[in-house]
Formats: C-alpha cells, sequence, structure tokens
C-alpha cells in the first residue's frame, strides 16, 4: 500500500494544500484552505467508525455468509463469488476502509488529541478494525502501517497483529480507565459512554482470544466484557447521516435486488433449515421453538422493501455483543470444565433469546421459546444428545450451534467455521451450501487488488481462497 495521508469524514473531506517556499514565501497560500490542524480530532471520529462499520458488515461480510451456508448467491455477482470465483478486486472496499478509513483517522486522533477519551476510544475503534481484518485476510501490513516513510509495509503474520490488537485494546481500557468522561455526538457507536466502551474492548479480546484458541484468556477477558444487551455495539442505521440505512437492505434495493438472500422459491440456505421445525435438520425440540427467528431472518432477495425483518432498512447492525460475550464464557468454561461450569453463561443466553430480545417488534409476536437446560439434557440420551457423544462434548456442540444462529450478520459463524474446522469438528456445525460446492470450504478472503498492485512487500499472487491462515492451520 502506498501509505497516502488520507482523511475520511462524514460530512466533508480535508484537501491540504502545500505551497512550495521561495523568496515570497507565503504568497501562494491562500487563507481560505482547511488544513488538517484547523479540525477538531473529535471531527475524525465518525468517519473511522463508518469505515470499521463497512468492514464489520460490509460487502465480505455477506461472503462469509454465503460461504457459512447462512445466504445463498441467486445470480450474477454472488452467484459467482457463491461457486468460489472471488477475485482480489472484491476486498477493495473493506482494505481500504481499514488502512485510509480507520487506522489514518485513528491515529491521527490518538496522535494529536488532549482528550484521553478522544484517544481511548480511538484505539479501541481500530482495534476492532485490524483484529477483523487479521481473521479475514491472515497476514496483513500493521506494524509499518500508515508509517508516511514507508511506502511498501511488510506482512506481519496474522497471530502477530491479533497481539498487536489486543495490546491496543489493553492500552485503549487503560486509557478510558483514567480519563474523564462526557458525551460525544461524533461517537455513532456510544455516544462517549466510556463504562460501554471498555467492556466491549474485554469482548473483543475474549473474541480475538478466541480466534488463537487461547481459551483460558478468552474466558478471563470475557468476565469483563460486555454484561447486557444494553451495552452492545451496533451499527444504529439512521444515526450517522439521515439517509443511512442497513447495509444489506440497501443493497437489495438497489441493483443487486435478487442476487442474494436466504429463501426462493422453496430453496432455502442452511441456516432456515435448522431453524424449519418441519426440516430434518431442525434444531427445535420441546425446549427450543425458533418459529420467530426463523420468520425475522428470512431475506426476501427481490427487494430491500419487501424486508422488516433481520434487514430492515433501520434494523440495527450487531458488531459487538452481550450474547457473543457469554457464549464465549459458555465455551471456554464448559472446555474447561464441562457442563456444569459453562451451562449458566449458556442459559443466559437462551433467558434473553426467551424475552425476545433478538427480535424486533415485526417478530415479537410469533412463537418462539427458549427453556432452560439441565445438565441432564447433555447426557447420552438426553434432548441435546441423541447420538450418544460425551457430555460435554454435547454441550460445546450446542453453544457453536447457537453461535451460529445468534451470530447471523457478523463474521461470528465464518470464523467458528475455520477455528473449528480440524481440531474440533465434532462440536463444529456441519452446514452445506445449498447447491454449492462442498468439497471445499474457504479459508480467507483475497487481498485487495490495490495492495497487490501497489506493495512490493505484497504476495507475487494472492495465495487463494482456500489457503489456511496462520491460527486455522
Amino acid at each position: 500500500m502506498k501509505n497516502t495521508y488520507k482523511l475520511i469524514c462524514l460530512f466533508f473531506t480535508l484537501l491540504v494544500t502545500v505551497s512550495c517556499e521561495d523568496l515570497n514565501d507565503g504568497v501562494n497560500v491562500n487563507p481560505n484552505d482547511i488544513l488538517v490542524d484547523d479540525v477538531e480530532e473529535r471531527l475524525f471520529l465518525t468517519g473511522g467508525m463508518i469505515a470499521n462499520v463497512q468492514i464489520q458488515c460490509g460487502h465480505l461480510n455477506r461472503i462469509s455468509g454465503m460461504y457459512t451456508g447462512q445466504l445463498i448467491g441467486y445470480s450474477s455477482l454472488y452467484s459467482n463469488i457463491y461457486g468460489f470465483n472471488l477475485s482480489t478486486a472484491e476486498s477493495n472496499s473493506e482494505w481500504n476502509a481499514l488502512y485510509v478509513g480507520v487506522i489514518t483517522n485513528m491515529r491521527h486522533i490518538v496522535e494529536n488529541s488532549n482528550s484521553d477519551q478522544l484517544r481511548g476510544i480511538a484505539m479501541i475503534v481500530e482495534a476492532h478494525a485490524v483484529g477483523t481484518a487479521a481473521s479475514l485476510f491472515g497476514d496483513i501490513p500493521y506494524s509499518e502501517a500508515a508509517n508516511l516513510e514507508i511506502s511498501d509495509p511488510k506482512f506481519d503474520s496474522q497471530v502477530a497483529v491479533y497481539d498487536s490488537a489486543i495490546a491496543l485494546l489493553d492500552r485503549g481500557i487503560n486509557t478510558l480507565n483514567t480519563s474523564s468522561s462526557g458525551a460525544i455526538p461524533e461517537d455513532i457507536y456510544f455516544n462517549g459512554d466510556t463504562s460501554k466502551w471498555i467492556a466491549a474492548a474485554q469482548t473483543l479480546k475474549a473474541r480475538f482470544y478466541l480466534h488463537k484458541k487461547d481459551y483460558a484468556s478468552a474466558l478471563s477477558a470475557a468476565q469483563n466484557g460486555i454484561s447486557s444487551a444494553d451495552g452492545d455495539l451496533k451499527f444504529q442505521p439512521g444515526d450517522a447521516a439521515a439517509e443511512d440505512k442497513n447495509l444489506f437492505w440497501t443493497i437489495l434495493e438497489g441493483s443487486r435486488a435478487g442476487d442474494i438472500g436466504n429463501s426462493v422459491d422453496g430453496v432455502e440456505s442452511y441456516l432456515l433449515q435448522l431453524l424449519d421445525n418441519e426440516n430434518a435438520n431442525s434444531r427445535n425440540h420441546a425446549k427450543t421453538n425458533e418459529a420467530a427467528r426463523r420468520a425475522f431472518y428470512t431475506i426476501n432477495s427481490s427487494s430491500g422493501s419487501a424486508n422488516d425483518g433481520i434487514i430492515e432498512q433501520k434494523q440495527p447492525q450487531n458488531m459487538v455483543t452481550y450474547f457473543e460475550n457469554k457464549l464465549i464464557m459458555a465455551e471456554a468454561a464448559g472446555r474447561a470444565g464441562g457442563v456444569s461450569s459453562g451451562l449458566s453463561h449458556l442459559n443466559e443466553v437462551r433467558a434473553w433469546l426467551n424475552s425476545g430480545g433478538n427480535l424486533n417488534g415485526n417478530y415479537s409476536d410469533q412463537p418462539y421459546s427458549y427453556e432452560a437446560f439441565v445438565a441432564a439434557d447433555f447426557e447420552a440420551g438426553g434432548i441435546e444428545n441423541a447420538d450418544g457423544i460425551s457430555a460435554k462434548n454435547a454441550f460445546l456442540r450446542e453453544v457453536i450451534e447457537e453461535r451460529y444462529v445468534s451470530g447471523f450478520g457478523m463474521h461470528m459463524p465464518y470464523n467458528d467455521a475455520r477455528r473449528l474446522r480440524k481440531s474440533d469438528n465434532d462440536i463444529a456445525v456441519s452446514y452445506v451450501l445449498v447447491n454449492g460446492d462442498n468439497s471445499q470450504k474457504p479459508e480467507r478472503m483475497p487481498y485487495a487488488t490495490i495492495e497487490l498492485n501497489s506493495n512490493s512487500s505484497a504476495p507475487a499472487q494472492d495465495p487463494g481462497i482456500f489457503t489456511k491462515t496462520e491460527v486455522n492451520q
């Protein structure tokens, strides 16, 4: 990447002009030009956060959903991608969002702001984006990225980037712990609520430790993570700009109508089959009724306006959540101590689901039930163990399945599929791609064309989507 110093803000773009020095120094300086130093640091925050939304909820998120049996590419571009014809050009927007939109803006705040509150938030936003990029691409430029003295930054190992993201989260947490607090309108996630930022940062630490299979550290971080759904970090359409909409709704309302969804003419994704009481793959039983969630998740691919559920135009999009935090605790504690250690965390998620917490008002009156599990449900012959595996594995399998279902619209199912495919296949979700190629499983997203063409430190060609990343070997 050529580290051109660009700054993205929501409502304006800054143009920095530099005049040549000569005997008439100052003659060519336009007093009306806006310079970087003239702009309050908080104004860089929104642009970086919008760019982070693209990384978490945009094009590559929909692709990861297709590659884990949650979505189907029906025609045109998404049909080709669904068939694994994924070009490097498809990563350009997220790559640009990371290195220009997030890192440049957040580092400007960290390096120039006198507010520890702004600086701490900026660190957490950068870590969120960078850790996500490492999970998607594998090795990426980071330690030398956004350095004006280095035109071709090296690619750091995936584990090194994860470690750097976790260290940056710790810096952000420590900075916020000693900062003053106050409302920040430019903070479109939490409006400057430092306690929510600290909790979200802990959940992100837990997420990245989970990706590394460091389950003890994941549990430790999650114990200080998001403790209720009120602390969820989401993209809230309409808050950042009057015309902002749910990103999935937007593409179906535009040129991609008919291209991607999960249910057309009786052809449904594996996710919807899992939620269908009449399907052989159903997860419904005496303690679980997924009717409302199935309806809420069903996407009409023909038009965005036809959707009033998970991709309704003003429906928030999950990025870091309470249910994720509790399910990390359930898995990590269950791995260490078995059913008795993890069960309470899983049941807390089920209690939240049983309150209708994951639904919007259009579906909250439809049938659903999530009764609490007891240890006997995971014993051989129990409601969650019909095939007679160990109680511990039956419990972990249910936790992973809940992550798969609850994580719809996040990168969580894609990360879990790759994390568990080799070492824990007995508890992984055995999804299938409907009318797709199930002989291979994608392991990563391709590097962006703009990076491959401009950075001499980049590989001569992309390693390909079936090459495993470091943490998933």
